[in-house]
């Protein structure tokens, strides 16, 4: 064969890319959605209305947690968990939610709980919620406290509180002393629905799910996010993360606009 011909029947390209070609390409791809996807939250939380101070603490709460949701997404990428039977029941999360995670807390004199507003605070025992609670109750005509054992909040009027108490034999009207979620919800309506709105303070999530599944009590936290953000009202919710497993709490978080 000649020199000519050789030349002429070079070997056909390969269907595959190299690999350094391949990596940065993923590379590539992975770094523009991340951009699109921080600056994309950006634009939300400045859409909200929120001050530059509050931007920076959530900028800082989603850096502290960086680590910890890249570990997650690698694993889920390696070993895709399998999806419980109720999932696909519950409203997909929306897009662009704010930013997650712990931060050291609200500068003083840092309103966290405006109108619209919802925040999820993580701890063992209602306590920081507590103080936000205290803080912020006088910015609302009324406060509605969902609790097994309301606290208490120095200064408001007993004309401006409402008590929902869930637990069994905790004083509620219907019987068996005890409010479901869907109950809960109907209550919630009047005062959240009035002018000026409602803080609402919820510290029996974990036993809700316990006594009607975690699929409702999903079902009514995404209801009561979406009534405060329609009707002006706040939600403050504490809840004890060791209740649920990461899964579960990461559904859970996705429905809050702060996660303290």
């Amino acid at each position: 064969m000649s020199a000519p011909e050789r030349r002429d029947r070079a070997p056909p390209p390969s269907e595959e890319p190299p690999a350094d070609e391949e990596f940065a390409r993923t590379y590539a791809a992975g770094y523009e959605e991340g951009v699109r996807s921080a600056l994309r939250e950006v634009l939300s939380h400045a859409s909200r209305g929120h001050t530059a101070q509050e931007l920076r603490m959530l900028a800082e709460s989603r850096l502290a947690r960086l680590a910890e949701e890249v570990e997650v997404k690698q694993k889920s990428l390696l070993a895709p968990p399998r999806r419980p039977a109720w999932h696909s029941l519950l409203r997909p999360p929306q897009a662009a939610r704010p930013w997650s995670g712990p931060v050291a807390g609200p500068p003083p004199g840092v309103r966290i709980l405006s109108p619209g507003r919802s925040v999820l605070v993580r701890e063992e025992r209602p306590s920081r919620a507590i103080e936000i609670l205290r803080a912020n109750a006088n910015s609302f005509p009324r406060v509605v406290l969902v609790s097994q054992r309301p606290p208490e909040v120095p200064g408001l009027a007993a004309s401006r509180r409402l008590e929902l108490v869930v637990a069994a034999g905790g004083g509620s009207d219907l019987a068996g002393g005890r409010l479901a979620p869907g109950e809960i919800g109907g209550r919630l309506r009047e005062p959240t629905e009035s002018p000026g709105g409602a803080l609402v303070y919820v510290d029996a999530l974990e036993f809700l799910a316990t006594e009607y599944s975690l699929d409702t009590t999903l079902k009514f936290v995404h209801w009561l996010v979406a009534q405060v953000e329609t009707t002006g009202s706040a939600l403050l919710v504490s809840f004890d993360r060791r209740s649920l497993d990461l899964k579960e709490m990461s559904l859970l978080e996705r429905a809050f606009g702060l996660v303290l």
